[in-house]
């Protein structure tokens, strides 16, 4: 009984892993936390001194992790993960291939990584060598075009496919998402266009941030310059549009931003950020044989630049991310209804910028 207890009692904490800007600013780096399921509570475990680790990404075995560096240099690092003490120790880094890298995603099998860059209008591909190291025969794909909002291209985040054969990447500066069939044996050149290169959104929708339903039937995509989620059937490298809706009030005139998306993973809500004026986070209930979505609330995030969010394991918690005021805010989510409540809980610290939940191992 008492190993039972004690069994339980771990899976309720979560290491959490937080990213952050380090310039100009106080935070150093990744800082890893305990949080603790059954409360909400986050206790310090300890940080990787790192510059400006903005957005990364762990492997499917939690072993490693890859990290932007959005600083004076634009490059990628490998990070070793130890999931029992939360430890992280530098591996080594390489050249993002284009500056201002933004986002980074991993493969299913840890084979390689792919970071978007903002700055560079790039999507670059990384491979992973067996010890975790990043590889040094990179591929850089610079995109072209652009749109009615902005005059070039700005990749702004990379996605892999649930069958681990696309990646998939929101430009914000063409209002494009563009298709990507992956063949990691094509070393160095594992990306090619897909048979559909490409899906266009609305003029100056500005597409940010992209996440797929469990199900791997329909893809989200939310966009910063108009502010809306966009859903779409998905199939085999295929994206057909079946709805758009705005995450701004009727009349509202000033910048949304839209900034996050997600899906909780009992597949029954996806929730979707605005970062700007509004600082509110969209919750939608999911239609399960359209995909489409119907808005049940709005909650106010309460933090100023409300970046990126995330939900927790047991699903009952949501924590956001408020880069300009300097704090991550905890919500109480009820799993029945989607919505959810403010708890007064919140973690100060410098400029974060992506929260994750790693199971304590």
């Amino acid at each position: 009984m008492l190993l039972s207890s004690a069994l339980l009692a771990q899976s309720t904490k979560y290491h959490l892993l937080i990213g952050t800007y380090t310039s100009p600013g106080k935070s150093e780096g990744i800082y890893v936390y305990e949080f603790d399921s059954q409360n909400g509570a986050m206790t310090y475990k300890s940080k990787i001194i790192i510059e400006s680790p903005s957005y990364f990404a762990l492997t499917k075995d939690r072993k490693f992790v890859y990290t932007v560096a959005e600083g004076k240099e634009s490059k990628i690092s490998a990070l070793a993960f130890d999931s029992k003490t939360g430890e992280l120790k530098f591996l080594n880094s390489q050249p993002s291939g284009s500056n201002g890298p933004t986002y980074i995603s991993v493969d299913a099998k840890g084979k390689y990584v792919f970071a978007a860059n903002y700055g560079g209008g790039s999507l670059t591909a990384l491979p992973v060598e067996s010890d975790g190291t990043l590889g040094p025969d990179i591929q850089d794909i610079k995109h072209e075009g652009k749109s009615i909002a902005r005059k070039k291209p700005f990749v702004h985040s990379a996605i892999v496919s649930p069958d681990n054969k696309y990646v998939l990447t929101a430009d914000l500066g063409t209002d494009k998402i563009d298709i990507y069939r992956f063949r990691p044996k094509n070393r160095p050149q594992a990306l090619s266009a897909a048979a559909e290169p490409f899906v266009i959104l609305d003029p100056g929708a500005g597409p940010r941030h992209l996440t797929f339903h469990p199900n791997k039937k329909f893809l989200y995509a939310v966009t910063e310059i108009n502010s809306k989620v966009y859903a779409f059937k998905y199939k085999k490298g295929h994206l057909s549009q079946i709805q758009s809706v705005s995450m701004v009030p009727e009349g509202f005139t000033g910048p949304g931003h839209g900034a996050d998306v997600h899906v909780s993973a009992d597949c029954k809500f996806l929730y979707a950020s605005t970062r700007s004026t509004l600082n509110e986070i969209n919750i939608y209930s999911i239609d399960q044989k359209s995909g489409m979505l119907s808005l049940i609330a709005k909650q106010p995030s309460f933090g100023r630049s409300s970046r990126t969010f995330d939900i927790d394991p047991s699903g009952n918690w949501l924590l956001s991310t408020s880069q300009a005021s300097n704090e991550i805010i905890v919500f109480k989510r009820d799993q029945e209804s989607g919505k959810l409540t403010p708890t007064g809980q919140k973690l100060q610290i410098d400029k974060p910028s992506l929260v994750k939940f790693v199971p304590i191992e």
